[in-house]
Formats: structure tokens, C-alpha cells, sequence
């Protein structure tokens, strides 16, 4: 199914980033993978395949894996074979559990709070594992529900975003992050334009009311943005383009840096302007409708 190795990929894409940084701090970090239609064994054996490649980085450190769900058992055995062939580094420990309702025993087990955490959850999450991503530093969440779900929206994250996968025959699935850090979630946003294309995937702004769908692509059609900054601006006001920059990483489906593209066009059309008039389109150019 296209839209699981779009949603496999994209994990695994953001893990060879979060990885360094989790990393790179304290002594311990944890990552949980809660299994079942989205999130499958093949993503579990790919993310123990990123994290052996972090070797020089576990020593001294401990990082530790979970993975919980209906698919946990299947992929025990086969995880312990994955280490064996990689020869994983002994600051590696995977754990599987049968039952996603054993994520807040397993998470409080491996001491995840306090420390750097990242949940990639196929569903909903229950209300004491939101309070120990909460308690990670930082604690990030990555969810994948069903179209029309709130996602992460109220899950109490001080940053969010989220985007639609949709296949050719209309099915989609949201695919949403919460965390404190906005360096992660541009980083989130960068790999989403980057996975490879499939067939017929292509993303969808949930908050977009028209519904428009784009490719995936490294430079994605910036009309859906101009026109979000466009609405932006006319509810608010003035912005610097720094401040429209953070409102398109936290309330578009597209990267920071696609704001400048999208703001030159509207510039060129003049349907705003710019103070000063000339320069660089630095972060204190303060940008309104004309």
C-alpha cells in the first residue's frame, strides 16, 4: 500500500535526523514505535538499521527502542536477528510489547521522561502516554490517524503540524507532530517535501478548504502558500517575514523556507509590499497587503 511506505519512509527519514540530536545531550534517549496498519514491522527493522549507523554516538549513552502492538511480537524475532547482523552497539536495547495498552508501563520502564523521547504512534494516543511525551526533553510525538482526526492538535504541544497522504483512489491518512522544538518540526517539514515520490501520493493541507492536493516534490507549487500568507495578512495585518515564516511552519503543510519563494511571487504581482522597499528579504522586512 503506497500511503504505508510513504508514512514508512518518512519515520525513517526523520529518525536519521532526530537520532544525532537525541543523541548529542544527555545519557539516554527513547524511541517507541506502537505497530498496526501504518506502522509496520518492516518500519521497526528500518529503524533499528538507522540507529546502528549512530554507533560512535552510543558509546557511554544508552538508546532505547520500543515497540508495542499487535505487529511486536512478529517482529522480535526478527529484530534480534537485525541486531545480530548489524552487531548493533550494546547502547542499543529494543524491547517488544503485545499490547499497545503496555506503552506507559514500557516508556516509565526504560525512564523515558526527562530525557529525549519520540513516539511514532498508528492511532490515537491515551491520556498517560501524552503526559510522559510531555515529560520528554523534548518529547515529541508522531501520529498517524485517520483523515478528519484531530490529530495532535489539543494534545498539548506547544508547536504542531500536520498534513493529509492521499492515494489515487481518494483514501488518506493525517499525519501529524507535536513538539516543543521548532528546529524539529522544520526539520519534519524538509523530510515530508523529500521522501520519494509514489504513485499517486500526493499531500493534502487538512486546514485547506478547497482541498487542493499537491505533489510531492523538492520544490512544491507555492500558489496554495501565497494564498494562505495572502489570508494571513489580511487577518492580522503587517508580519516581518520572520513571523511569516513561523506561520508557515506551524499552520501550512510547507517548509519555512518555501516562504520567500512564495513571497517574491506576491511581490512581483504586487499584491503586497514590502518595508524597506529594497534589499534582501531578510527576517525584520515587515511585509502587508496593498
Amino acid at each position: 500500500m503506497p500511503l504505508t511506505d510513504v508514512t514508512r519512509e518518512l519515520l525513517i527519514r526523520y529518525l536519521d535526523t532526530w537520532a544525532p540530536g537525541a543523541l548529542s545531550g544527555g545519557r539516554r534517549a527513547t524511541f517507541a514505535l506502537v505497530s498496526g496498519t501504518a506502522i509496520s514491522v518492516p518500519a521497526a527493522e528500518a529503524a533499528v538499521r538507522v540507529f546502528a549507523e549512530f554507533g560512535d554516538r552510543l558509546r557511554g549513552r544508552e538508546l532505547t527502542m520500543l515497540v508495542a502492538g499487535p505487529g511486536a511480537e512478529d517482529a522480535r524475532v526478527r529484530l534480534a536477528d537485525v541486531q545480530a547482523e548489524l552487531r548493533t552497539p550494546a547502547g542499543l536495547t529494543v524491547h517488544t510489547l503485545p499490547d499497545a495498552a503496555l506503552l506507559p508501563a514500557g516508556l516509565n520502564a526504560a525512564r523515558a521522561g526527562s530525557a529525549p523521547l519520540l513516539v511514532a504512534l498508528d492511532g490515537p494516543a491515551d491520556r498517560e502516554t501524552l503526559r510522559i511525551v510531555r515529560a520528554g526533553r523534548p518529547g515529541e510525538l508522531l501520529m498517524i490517524t485517520e483523515q478528519g482526526s484531530e490529530g495532535v492538535r489539543n494534545a498539548g504541544f506547544s508547536l504542531h503540524a500536520a498534513v493529509e497522504l492521499v492515494d489515487a483512489d481518494g483514501r488518506a491518512l493525517l499525519l501529524s507532530l507535536g513538539t516543543p522544538s521548532a528546529k524539529s518540526l522544520e526539520a519534519f517539514k524538509s523530510e515530508l517535501w523529500a521522501v520519494d515520490e509514489y504513485a499517486g501520493v500526493r499531500l493534502r493541507d487538512p486546514k485547506d478548504p478547497e482541498g487542493r492536493l499537491l505533489d510531492i516534490s523538492l520544490s512544491p507549487d507555492p500558489g496554495p502558500l501565497r494564498r494562505a500568507l495572502q489570508e494571513h495578512l489580511d487577518e492580522v495585518g503587517a508580519c516581518t517575514v520572520t513571523e511569516l515564516k513561523h506561520f508557515t511552519m506551524t499552520d501550512t503543510v510547507y517548509r519555512p523556507a518555501d516562504t520567500v519563494r512564495a513571497l517574491h511571487g506576491l511581490l512581483d504581482s504586487e499584491a503586497v509590499t514590502r518595508e524597506p522597499e529594497h534589499g534582501r528579504l531578510g527576517g525584520d522586512v515587515v511585509i502587508a497587503l496593498s
